[in-house]
């Protein structure tokens, strides 16, 4: 599941930071101007100007008929949160309490819904 910036560079995408001016793009291994920052994490620095696309994936879904995005997966289990701004319907669900306003929660994925990428 996806959460987080993305670049095209040089006609492949990467998972990417922007940084002012700058974007950070990441890959796993070892490449010219990709310098490690730890094991299996390599990162290039580049000017804005020189990104062909930058944007933002979100990967939404339902569960149990309400509205959600997927932050991560783990062995068969989707961790979400909640956008449905209905702090009962949050409750009656069980999700917990991440921050004001903010419900997470694990979700069988067997159980998920309509499971979609945006790019925004």
């Amino acid at each position: 599941m996806r959460d987080g910036y993305v670049a095209r560079w040089r006609g492949r995408e990467y998972q990417a930071s922007p940084d002012g001016s700058d974007v950070r793009i990441y890959q796993p291994e070892p490449a010219d101007g990709f310098e490690e920052v730890r094991p299996g994490r390599y990162v290039r620095v580049l000017p804005v100007d020189e990104v062909d696309d930058l944007a933002y994936i979100r990967t939404t879904c339902t569960w149990q008929g309400q509205p959600f995005i997927v932050l991560a997966e783990h062995d068969g289990w989707l961790r979400v949160e909640y956008t449905g701004g209905r702090w009962p319907v949050a409750q009656a669900m069980g999700l917990e309490v991440f921050d004001f306003g903010v419900y997470q929660g694990w979700a069988p994925a067997s159980e998920v819904a309509d499971l979609r990428e945006h790019r925004i």
